[in-house]
């Protein structure tokens, strides 16, 4: 089925395979459905049978997922905010990025605080400390990689009773 060997998001979609008649037989599925629906692909931005590509701001390889460095560079340019709208600007752009930061939310808290109603906007010394962690964290950015799935996993859990 179709379905399971696509990842659609808004007008992007992606398709992978264990082989190469697996992905040519994907992407005739998707050919094919588009046609049925007169829908029409950009010939210019589609990238076919490629063994690296750019997917909403992350490029994906036989590697693993890592951040696209050309997207960065607006978090990496950021000035420190000077009101909450620009800290929920620059939390737009940082938090995209969120899943290749270890502790994002501990770092952002003290720039979260901003947000609280009746909080006066104050930008000290402990919010711009948070602000370039989180401005340099995705420039040094781990890959993320797929489990092994032949090698002992541990899943640690925290449960909250109410």
């Amino acid at each position: 089925m179709i379905e399971d060997s696509m990842e659609v998001f808004m007008d992007d979609f992606s398709g992978v395979g264990d082989s190469l008649k697996e992905c040519l037989r994907h992407m005739e599925m998707v050919l094919k459905r588009c046609a049925d629906q007169n829908l029409v692909l950009n010939r210019e931005k589609g990238q076919f049978m490629v063994k690296e590509g750019i997917v909403l701001g992350h490029k994906f390889s036989g590697d693993g997922i890592e951040v696209y460095q050309a997207k960065i560079k607006i978090i990496k340019n950021s000035c420190p905010p000077i009101s909450v709208k620009r800290v929920r600007s620059f939390f737009g752009n940082a938090g995209f990025y969120r899943r290749f930061i270890k502790k994002f939310s501990k770092i952002a808290i003290l720039l979260c605080k901003l947000f609280e109603k009746e909080t006066t906007f104050v930008f000290d010394n402990d919010c711009l400390n948070s602000f370039k962690v989180l401005k340099e964290k995705p420039i040094s950015a781990p890959i993320i990689i797929a489990p092994d799935w032949d090698l002992l996993l541990k899943c640690v859990t925290l449960v909250v009773w109410h």
